[in-house]
């Protein structure tokens, strides 16, 4: 027994040593970077969320500058209650990078993105008269242009920065343009650390409010997430969303684990 531990760990010991992912992130927890996938590949992202949620993602690259992509997310999908839908047709995400980094300015990207996050509301119940809100926990980043620039740093530093507008979540009459940043630093060639502010100027409760829901309070949410590479395609990413706690039903940070499976085809 001994020494079957003593294997297992020498061998997961040299398979974190060896490993190193070939794909750039598409994103960090989740703030979308300029990365895209190398053309003729594709990821198979799971993400499981609170509440026994689960969001499958795939996003294939087209070309070396174009991506799209495809999500459907279920709630309640771990546990013994009724399984739900988010929305009857499935979310899409495009991006197409604009230009290159260079040593002298950062790489740019154009996306769409109309994936939530968390529980998908339809109608909110006030007084027993149902008020349409059509809208996740969290919108959507919509439209987006964000900028990213590497540094190599005792391994990469990634510094991510971009504007987005959400145009049909908007029935709270908020249609601000949002403004987000995060960064990544590789630890070493396993593991590299996330950080991420999304100022959420677009959901921050100045518009309207409701009796039992209560999204965002103006404080933006503050995520961070640890990534692990534990092979050449594989990805395990530990992340807590809204350190700020955002909203009032948040009385501890969020919890999610995402697991990222990318293949050349």
């Amino acid at each position: 027994m001994k020494k079957f531990i003593f294997s297992t760990i020498i061998a997961i010991t040299f398979l974190v040593a060896q490993s190193e992912h070939p794909f750039p992130p598409l994103n960090l927890v989740t703030i979308p970077t300029a990365g895209t996938l190398p053309k003729g590949s594709f990821t198979l992202e799971m993400l499981l969320q609170k509440d026994g949620g689960i969001l499958p993602n795939l996003a294939v690259g087209l070309t070396d500058h174009f991506t799209i992509g495809m999500s459907y997310g279920f709630q309640d999908f771990i546990g013994d209650t009724k399984l739900k839908k988010n929305k009857p047709t499935p979310e899409v995400q495009v991006k197409y990078r604009l230009y290159e980094e260079n040593t002298t300015w950062p790489a740019l990207v154009i996306g769409l993105d109309t994936q939530g996050r968390g529980q998908y509301w339809e109608y909110d119940n006030l007084d027993a008269v149902q008020t349409l809100i059509e809208r996740y926990d969290k919108k959507a980043w919509g439209m987006y242009l964000t900028a990213s620039k590497n540094w190599n740093v005792l391994g990469n530093l990634g510094l991510h920065i971009g504007i987005s507008k959400n145009t049909w979540e908007d029935k709270d009459g908020d249609k601000s343009t949002n403004f987000f940043f995060g960064l990544d630093k590789e630890l070493n060639r396993s593991f590299a650390l996330l950080l991420e502010y999304d100022a959420a100027l677009n959901d921050n409760g100045d518009a309207w409010g409701f009796h039992d829901i209560t999204f965002g309070k103006g404080k933006g949410f503050l995520n961070a997430g640890l990534r692990w590479t534990i092979g050449s395609n594989l990805l395990i990413e530990l992340d807590v969303n809204n350190i700020t706690l955002n909203n009032d039903q948040a009385k501890y940070v969020n919890r999610e684990v995402k697991i990222i499976y990318s293949e050349i085809f």
